[in-house]
């Protein structure tokens, strides 16, 4: 969703838009006057995004608020990736329980080349500012320094979470952390933010550059958060030291792999933080798409956002004969389930199917209804029924080339399929019989 320089849409299109994926708006009214200053004077907000080079590789789970960067870029509004070359040689102590080591002026400079290349997967390089707080911090004099810190008290720094926390455990908080959210809020001061970005554990700074600007005379920039992304794994956030990372610099079919093997539910959530894709239109896809095909959806337009559309279209392919087609052997082992094992009891709470399996894709009436935790059960690939039903929700299960979500604990099955089940690596054919019917 791009709009011209030039114009802006309607105030009420842009908070749509900008609201998708955000976390917090501190606060939303003074975006909404911002706005519409913006709209009637025809002059674009500058949204300031601040990012410490500490690391040399960004992952999907960086990118969530760099998306937001790029909405108000959509929108027509100036964006301003800022990288913090001097805040970087401090530390940002956000949510560490001890003091960070000082980055080297060596690694800050080469980290900073690194982030300027990838941010552009995202950003349009035309229409990015890109600026360093060594810029100002570079002239900062000692006077300068004592009248930042004169804006601001112990005890109010003290009110942040980690700092409170290690302050009641006696553990050390170096003067030079304390002065971390005082450096980073004086960013907004030099830039003269009206808006700046950060993730969630970033609330803390955000306001305090609020708090300095008022006290610098300027009118507080609205504070914009966004949720941290969980990782492969859905439980813990994106990290590369927890593996459960996709880096942006990774080749086009393990990235594709990497998000074909995200749980259904999770899926919802990618769309939302890490495409384009307006909410309306997800949620119409929640209603109408194939969980397997909008999966496939959510890849090639991730792949094609850091690769290109050719690599995202083969890494599909390619995808597709590695764990769709090739990999089903000839001489796969056939197992017979037996239907009063697995069949839903008529009086039970399981109403309907949610999955066909086999011919069951067909407008075959009067299909048996099973429950697929016991099919899984029964055909050997889960110890027990409350371990195939994790093994379903956690998106393991794939049935004839296509994911079953953790919603689909029910199928149309028609007596005599035969159905290629696989449970991560493991793979069997199932057949359906009913020794009823023989007796």
């Amino acid at each position: 969703m791009a709009f011209p320089m030039a114009t802006f849409a309607s105030v009420d299109e842009q908070l749509t838009y900008l609201k998708k994926g955000s976390a917090e708006i501190i606060r939303e009214s003074d975006l909404r006057s911002k706005l519409e200053k913006s709209r009637a004077t025809g002059k674009p907000l500058r949204v300031k995004l601040g990012m410490d080079p500490t690391a040399p590789d960004l992952h999907l789970g960086h990118t969530v608020v760099l998306r937001k960067l790029k909405h108000f870029q959509d929108l027509g509004h100036t964006a301003i990736f800022l990288i913090g070359d001097f805040t970087g040689m401090i530390g940002d102590p956000t949510g560490r329980s001890a003091t960070r080591p000082p980055l080297t002026r060596e690694q800050i400079e080469e980290n900073a080349e690194t982030y300027k290349a990838q941010v552009f997967k995202i950003l349009d390089p035309e229409k990015t500012v890109v600026d360093f707080n060594r810029r100002w911090f570079g002239t900062f004099t000692s006077d300068d320094f004592v009248r930042l810190m004169a804006k601001y008290t112990v005890s109010q720094l003290l009110e942040r979470e980690d700092f409170h926390k290690r302050f009641q455990e006696e553990k050390p908080i170096s003067m030079h952390e304390l002065l971390y959210p005082l450096v980073q809020g004086y960013d907004s001061v030099a830039l003269e933010a009206d808006v700046e970005l950060g993730g969630t554990d970033q609330r803390f700074n955000l306001l305090v550059g609020r708090e300095l600007q008022r006290a610098y005379g300027q009118e507080s920039q609205v504070a914009l958060t966004t949720p941290i992304l969980e990782g492969l794994d859905g439980v813990q956030k994106m990290s590369k030291s927890l593996g459960n990372a996709i880096g942006i610099h990774e080749p086009p079919l393990e990235m594709y792999g990497k998000i074909m093997s995200i749980s259904d539910e999770m899926m919802w959530r990618y769309y939302e933080l890490l495409t384009d894709v307006q909410v309306a239109d997800i949620e119409k896809m929640k209603r109408e798409a194939h969980p397997m095909q909008a999966k496939k959806d959510l890849a090639q337009r991730i792949v094609t956002d850091f690769h290109s559309a050719e690599a995202a279209a083969k890494a599909g392919e390619d995808w597709g004969k590695r764990f769709q087609r090739d990999e089903v052997p000839q001489d796969l082992d056939c197992v017979d389930v037996e239907l009063a094992n697995i069949e839903v009891d008529p009086d039970g709470k399981l109403h309907g199917a949610t999955f066909k399996i086999g011919r069951g894709k067909s407008n075959v009436r009067n299909t048996p209804i099973v429950r697929l935790d016991k099919l899984i059960r029964h055909a050997g690939l889960a110890s027990s029924n409350n371990d195939a039903a994790s093994k379903l929700k956690s998106g393991a299960v794939n049935i004839d080339g296509e994911a079953v979500g953790e919603s689909n604990f029910i199928a149309d099955m028609v007596i005599g399929t035969i159905a290629v089940v696989r449970v991560g690596r493991r793979m069997i054919r199932v057949r359906l019989v009913d020794r009823r019917r023989e007796n």
